[in-house]
């Protein structure tokens, strides 16, 4: 990915994306770090989890 998008201008936010906590939980242990976590539940779809609590969601 950091290769395909070396030329782009725009800061670059990595997201995994889960249908649900079920599947979000399998997976947890290998997420990255510096990077975002979206569930497809409906009381959260507005809502990000961010894997490194002193830094805000956007591009670096």
């Amino acid at each position: 990915m950091e290769e395909f998008l070396k030329d782009c201008k725009a800061g670059k936010v990595y997201v995994s994306a889960f249908p649900d906590f079920k599947v979000f939980k399998k997976y947890s242990n290998d997420i990255a770090w510096e990077t975002e976590v979206w569930i497809a539940i409906e009381e959260m779809l507005d809502y990000m989890i961010h894997y490194n609590g002193d830094r805000f969601l956007g591009p670096r």
